[in-house]
């Protein structure tokens, strides 16, 4: 039996045509560098409130650093940084999250279990899992959020 043998090729070759849609995504979609600042923010990216104004969340700001500005990701980064005695409102959702502290210190409360979270750490947040992030600390806890682009809105919960 012989076998006949297949060449393989790496050679990168220029396609003959693309779409008028693949032209319209990279002329939107242009990597861009966002300088880190002192004071845990980016240059060039707005401070946005963490939502509108309620009782249920207190001295959280957010970031949106990947996913505002004509990016074509299938997810979001935003930092979030939460004051001291801040937190973030109490929840439920059913997209999925990763939390990666980069700045003091916090806690995440899923269902009933309670995280401690401090640099570098990193927690999934399943969906559908009821969770609250809070800063009992002096110092201020900031953290990116990754989450899916295209999502759900969160269904805010009460604490008894």
């Amino acid at each position: 039996m012989s076998k006949k043998k297949t060449s393989l090729s790496c050679d990168w070759k220029k396609p003959d045509s693309r779409s008028r849609s693949d032209k319209n995504t990279h002329t939107k979609n242009k990597g861009k560098l966002y300088k880190y600042r002192s004071g845990s923010l980016w240059q060039g990216i707005k401070t946005e409130k963490y939502k509108p104004a309620s009782q249920d969340w207190a001295h959280v700001i957010r970031q949106t650093l990947i996913g505002a500005r004509g990016e074509t990701t299938k997810f979001h980064l935003r930092y979030f940084e939460i004051a001291p005695r801040g937190y973030t409102s109490f929840e439920l959702h059913k997209h999925e999250h990763v939390v990666i502290g980069i700045r003091g210190k916090g806690l995440c409360t899923v269902g009933k279990k309670n995280h401690p979270l401090g640099f570098l750490d990193v927690l999934y947040i399943e969906p559908n899992a009821p969770h609250q992030l809070k800063n009992p600390f002096d110092e201020p806890f900031g953290f990116f959020c990754i989450v899916n682009a295209k999502r759900d809105r969160p269904k805010i919960l009460h604490r008894d």
